[in-house]
């Protein structure tokens, strides 16, 4: 029997809008009800600091005058500028805005902010007592140049995308929003378990991203759960790789100090390292389950007879093109931030039981390989969910 696929694909355009539109919609209305409800509930009864009484705030001034400038090169830190300038500042924010201050500006090879006229700069103004203040240098104006290169970013892929592109800023809006504004406070304010808690987080922020992307519609249904299940598995495999080897959130260089916060309210901190293996794999889980599902919807539009085991071995061989690079990705990310380190291990001839017994090491290797585990292995997944729905659609 002789299918009309046109009349048939003709047939599904013609009906989906209606339908499609009041799914998407809901889905919507409901995770921005949610979101809502625990962006309140997080962020209820925290404690502030009072900026207008003693203690110190950071602002920013703007360089009137260098009245002396005290510095040279010094040859032994590659020519750094090292002394003081005596500075002569208006300050622009704050409490203190429109005042004139003089202030002295020391150079070091590692705090080094050279002030020229007309230059803004960050300060750190230390209140005393009420009208009793002191002014010092804290570092460069950056926030402008920051918002800068954020927009820069933005048009770029507007310009490069088109509609998709701006689909695609809008889901990272949305990631870096729950992370900053509802992951870590329910971290930290609320003391919520680190890992269920972030788990629950990335399956929101990728459930959002793919509807916004595409709609909610099997291939971005089938990407979500794809690349939720190649963060899990990477969490899993993360955890059980911390208990063999005896490596917990205890281990981080910042443990010290987040012992100290959590003095004050109910974070746990064992549980953070995971948390943060399971956020940076979420990018390249999405990116390979998004490229998969999409190319096996295409497949089943050009053959809708295939079968799903067919559909199966198709999702497999783009996936196997697509995890090398993306495995590579990942672990040049993790290398990328520790080179300092591996320089210094390399320059004092670092030996080979200090080595791979040292925290340090052994908490970016688990990082890095479980999050290429976890990549490799959301191929399967991706493959399997989505020629399941694909089939059944058909």
């Amino acid at each position: 029997m002789k299918v009309d696929h046109s009349r048939q694909k003709n047939f599904s355009s013609a009906a989906a809008p209606g339908g499609g539109r009041l799914v998407q919609y809901t889905a919507a209305g409901l995770s921005l009800l949610v979101f809502l409800a625990l962006f309140f509930y997080a962020r209820g009864g925290r404690s502030t600091y009072d900026r207008d009484g003693v203690g110190i705030t950071y602002e920013t001034a703007r360089v009137l005058a260098v009245l002396a400038d005290n510095t040279e090169a010094d040859p032994s830190t590659e020519n750094v500028l090292r002394g003081s300038q005596e500075l002569e500042l208006e300050i622009l924010t704050g409490r203190y805005a429109g005042q004139t201050v003089r202030t002295a500006n020391y150079l070091s090879a590692f705090y080094n902010v050279h002030a020229r006229e007309g230059m803004k700069l960050a300060i750190s103004v230390n209140t005393v007592e009420e009208g009793v203040y002191s002014v010092s240098i804290y570092n460069y104006s950056r926030d402008l140049w920051m918002w800068a290169f954020a927009a820069l970013f933005g048009l770029t892929l507007c310009a490069v995308g088109g509609k998709q592109g701006l689909k695609a800023l809008a889901g990272l809006a949305v990631t870096v929003f729950c992370v900053i504004f509802l992951l870590v406070p329910l971290l930290v304010q609320r003391g919520w378990p680190p890992v269920p808690t972030t788990l629950a987080v990335t399956a929101y922020t990728s459930f959002v991203s793919f509807v916004i992307l595409g709609g909610v519609r099997v291939k971005t249904m089938a990407a979500a759960l794809g690349s939720f299940g190649g963060v899990l598995l990477a969490g899993g495999l993360a955890w059980g790789a911390c208990k063999i080897v005896h490596i917990s959130g205890m281990n981080m260089d910042e443990a010290e100090s987040l012992l100290l916060t959590a003095v004050d309210n109910g974070l746990k901190i064992r549980g953070l390292y995971i948390c943060g293996i399971l956020i940076a794999t979420e990018g390249a889980v999405m990116d390979i389950a998004m490229s998969i599902s999409s190319a096996m919807t295409e497949i089943h539009e050009v053959s809708p007879s295939l079968t799903a085991a067919q559909l199966f071995r198709s999702g497999m061989n783009v996936g196997r093109d697509a995890m090398g690079t993306m495995a590579n990705t990942l672990v040049l990310a993790f290398a990328g931030t520790s080179l300092n380190m591996m320089i210094f291990i390399y320059a004092y001839d670092v030996s080979y039981i200090q080595l791979l017994n040292t925290d340090f090491v052994a908490i970016e290797v688990i990082r890095s390989l479980a999050g290429s585990i976890g990549i490799v292995l959301t191929v399967p997944v991706v493959a399997g969910v989505s020629a399941w729905l694909l089939a059944r659609r058909k």
